[in-house]
């Protein structure tokens, strides 16, 4: 059974893995040409490149990314988790039109709400900052993620609530210990849906932000832009690097929320 389960795991850690090995032959070649299957040559120039002259601006790109990416999420959690608890639980009035408009910035293409807001963001002076990046990015992942805790909630059980409120714990404790960790996985999906929707974002950072905020999607682009195929690799390569440990972090998250359902 254990060398079942150990046959399995490299098997989806190949597939995963497998897919990556075109940009890691790309990010170590000098010169490769059709119709050669492998490079003729190979060297570090790309990641002498990463690590030396564009040292600086990978730092910066993977600082602002992660920034924006944190905070995202962050926010889309706390904005999320009473939105999906309301319309998990509770049906009213206009809950439908409710829907319709959470999926609206999902199906409209993102070109046209990135330009459509850009000019109310110039308005209230957001434009080129921070935070309205941050706001720009939370029109897609927030839906995402009230719809990912909606469908938690619609499984959930507030008798839990109400047992734990006649024993005397306050509002707060039934937040925190009672509510939270029976929502966990799905906090986790969430959380998780939002960090990559976030770091991904090129269009609505290029336009909300003008340029002047350098994320490492943006950074990528404009190598892609110049030719340099190692170089654009092994950027790619530093690109998902974090959103793979963040999968691999929720995975195992999320696993262990399984082990102990199941005891």
């Amino acid at each position: 059974m254990r060398v079942q389960k150990w046959i399995l795991f490299f098997s989806v850690l190949l597939s995963v893995l497998l897919p990556f090995l075109p940009l890691v032959l790309w990010s170590t070649s000098e010169r490769w040409f059709y119709p050669g299957l492998l490079p003729q040559s190979f060297g570090l120039r790309a990641w002498t490149y990463v690590f030396g002259t564009a040292g600086d601006q990978i730092v910066t790109g993977l600082s602002s990314s992660f920034s924006l990416a944190l905070v995202t999420t962050i926010v889309s959690l706390i904005l999320g988790i009473p939105a999906g608890r309301a319309l998990g639980l509770y049906d009213f009035p206009g809950k439908k039109m409710v829907s319709l408009l959470l999926i609206l910035p999902i199906i409209v293409p993102p070109l046209s709400v990135s330009m459509g807001l850009h000019f109310w963001f110039i308005q209230l002076r957001l434009a080129e900052t921070f935070v309205g990046v941050v706001l720009i990015h939370l029109t897609v992942c927030l839906p995402y993620t009230i719809f990912v805790i909606w469908g938690v909630f619609t499984d959930y059980n507030p008798d839990f609530e109400e047992q734990a409120q006649s024993l005397g714990a306050s509002p707060a404790k039934i937040i925190v210990q009672v509510m939270l960790p029976m929502i966990l996985p799905g906090i986790t999906v969430a959380a998780l849906f939002s960090f990559l929707l976030s770091w991904s974002q090129y269009l609505s950072t290029l336009i909300i932000g003008g340029g002047k905020l350098l994320t490492l999607p943006i950074l990528l682009f404009s190598l892609m832009d110049s030719g340099d195929r190692p170089v654009a690799a092994a950027v790619s390569l530093v690109f998902i690097l974090p959103a793979f440990l963040a999968l691999m972090g929720s995975a195992y998250n999320l696993g262990r929320s399984g082990l102990q359902g199941v005891r």
